[in-house]
């Protein structure tokens, strides 16, 4: 990517930077804080189609689909193709219903970057529509590398198609004992109109605010949004990261009276007579979700040492050198023996950590990929 010429000379890699840390974001299910990276990647390069691209993909993932179409149409506006978009504005039109728009976006972006999330996302289109068999068939290449995200999908495809039996055998196969909490969401989901579905199997969002349901992360029920304090919602979507802990316990019985909903931003994510409730963790934080992760997460290490408490120091040094690059990210640290690193992340994959790392290196900042094992805590530390 390249800048246009009134950039300064590191624009490009705070650019990519910045794109990374926003995708990163998404990737946890933060769009809060995905929105303001790509907010900030416009501010660097306002011409590129990323930035729209992927305030769209925040707006969709955060339960906004008319808002994010409008994005969608400017990425667009600014040359993003089909293929770059689709996986993403797909699900937006499944959040309105509108299906078969979705399945070509879907389609389409099976040659795009996300290939597998819109695979993943295709089979439950498929599924709300009724194709049971293609749905099916369009998980296979997931399956046969043993995909756990699509692994998971199959549970709701065969749930959407109203086979509450083989859904629950199907999470019970990939984790035992993880379908007792999701009994309820089966059983209703078919009942559901069809975007009502696509938000429950996608989203999390559950259009019955007055029952609880227990979380596919952890035994815990239901809670409301948090969108008024601007904390980032642990949803059951995307499908990669459903079910990342086993439950092991029914869900907990409903509360006498139905929660208090957070206002939610208009237009209205999804056409509801009731408010949605977001099938979220009761006991889980993202700091604690970080601490006891189900696969290895992918981190940057900027610095270790034999003593963890002079890390938020070495943290907030390390920050006064571009704290626009920095912006909305938490420090972590990860304990092992007689040593401790400092982490920022977890990022999705090592291309988006090696992007971040070279914005890091515009600036003078040294970072290098490191790799969490399944268990190993690692634990977020306290804001300034």
């Amino acid at each position: 990517m390249r800048a246009t010429s009134s950039c300064s000379p590191r624009a490009p890699r705070q650019f990519d930077a910045l794109i990374g840390a926003g995708r990163a974001a998404l990737a946890l299910g933060d769009t809060q804080s995905a929105a303001g990276f790509f907010g900030r990647a416009e501010e660097v390069w306002p011409a590129s189609p990323l930035p729209q691209a992927g305030i769209g993909a925040a707006l969709a993932q955060d339960g906004d689909p008319r808002g994010a179409l409008q994005y969608f149409a400017r990425a667009l506006q600014r040359g993003a193709t089909q293929s770059m978009i689709g996986a993403d504005r797909g699900l937006a039109f499944d959040l309105l219903g509108q299906h078969p728009q979705a399945q070509a976006d879907y389609r389409a972006a099976l040659v795009g970057r996300d290939v597998d999330e819109a695979r993943r996302r295709l089979a439950l289109s498929l599924a709300i529509t009724g194709n049971k068999e293609e749905a099916l068939a369009t998980l296979t290449p997931l399956l046969a590398r043993r995909d756990p995200g699509a692994m998971r999908g199959r549970a709701f495809v065969l749930a959407l198609s109203g086979d509450a039996a083989g859904a629950k055998a199907a999470l019970d196969a990939r984790m035992p004992g993880s379908s007792a909490s999701m009994a309820y969401f089966f059983q209703r989901l078919p009942s559901l109109r069809s975007d009502q579905k696509a938000a429950a199997v996608n989203l999390g969002i559950f259009p019955d605010a007055a029952t609880q349901h227990a979380s596919a992360a952890s035994p815990a029920i239901a809670q409301p949004p948090q969108a008024s304090s601007g904390a980032p919602v642990d949803r059951i979507g995307s499908i990669e990261r459903f079910l990342t802990q086993a439950p092991s316990q029914p869900a907990a019985p409903a509360p006498s009276a139905p929660p208090t909903v957070a206002p939610q931003p208009e237009p209205s994510a999804v056409a509801s007579t009731s408010l949605p409730t977001r099938l979220t963790s009761q006991t889980t934080s993202r700091s604690d979700a970080a601490a006891a992760p189900a696969r290895p997460r992918v981190w940057l290490q900027l610095a270790s040492g034999p003593n963890a408490a002079a890390l938020p120091g070495q943290f907030k040094r390390l920050k006064a050198r571009d704290r626009e690059i920095f912006e909305g990210i938490s420090p972590y640290v990860a304990e092992d023996g007689h040593r401790a690193r400092l982490l920022i992340g977890p990022f999705r994959n090592s291309r988006e950590a090696e992007i971040f790392a070279e914005g890091l290196d515009s600036v003078s900042i040294d970072a290098f990929e490191w790799t969490s094992q399944p268990g190993q805590p690692v634990r977020k530390l306290p804001a300034e």
